[in-house]
């Protein structure tokens, strides 16, 4: 039987999942068994279904969701912000993944750095990559984005340098403050960078008093530039 709840106004009803055809969706087992058990849906049961390439659009539940309204697109936020960070020990990083995701990162950087604890090579990094895009699919899910962040690594600072333009600036106590200038940011490894490993012209940015962990400091970094972001797009001056 269907339950009686019925779609919110904007259609944004029920849980969020991602398929692959908004027109002829099929969820994933992971995502049906998690639906139907640890949610405990029913079919008719209102949810959204989203293409995590901008689309959604409202569905019930049941064995094939079944869209009941008509696709909505989401333009891509501009411009789009990368957080980057050094590998850490344990589920820290699985953590810092799952709430740079939940706060709108476009784009997420593993680095390999002198003084890093951590190093991902071969099997194991891509292992370790896999473990963190499903954590990422899971938050973006909870968080109803509509696009999936992009994760990549491990790599060199010079690359990130490369492949980030003028936005980049390096998290350091004593810099200057996040800017609407300021797309990505990255964060050191627990031991500081190394003597040299930086080039002195990258601009440094403060992330706020105190001695932060990576993942706080990765958290902090996203924050700022998402709430910046965010007030250009409101219109509000600096």
């Amino acid at each position: 039987m269907s339950s009686p709840e019925r779609l919110r106004p904007d259609g944004r009803g029920g849980p969020h999942a991602f398929v692959e055809d908004l027109d002829s969706p099929e969820l994933s087992p992971e995502d049906q068994t998690h639906l139907s058990r640890s949610l405990r849906l029913r079919t008719g049961d209102p949810m959204t279904i989203c293409d995590a390439r901008g689309s959604w659009r409202p569905a019930r539940f049941g064995p094939t969701p079944e869209p009941v309204g008509e696709t909505v697109y989401v333009p891509a936020r501009r411009p789009p912000v990368t957080v980057a960070m050094a590998p850490v020990k344990g589920e820290r990083t699985r953590w810092a993944v799952q709430k740079l995701t939940e706060v709108g990162v476009d784009r997420i950087v593993l680095l390999n750095t002198e003084r890093g604890v951590v190093r991902w090579s071969g099997a194991r990094a891509t292992r370790s990559l896999d473990r963190l895009a499903a954590v990422a699919r899971s938050a973006a899910a909870q968080s109803r984005r509509v696009r999936l962040p992009l994760i990549e690594g491990p790599m060199e600072i010079s690359d990130l340098v490369a492949t980030s333009g003028e936005g980049l600036a390096v998290a350091e106590r004593g810099g200057g403050r996040v800017s609407s200038a300021t797309h990505t940011i990255a964060i050191g490894p627990e031991g500081g960078w190394g003597d040299t490993e930086i080039d002195p012209d990258i601009p440094r940015v403060d992330l706020g008093p105190g001695v932060l962990r990576a993942e706080t400091a990765a958290l902090s970094a996203a924050v700022l530039m998402s709430f910046t972001r965010h007030e250009l797009a409101r219109g509000h001056s600096e």
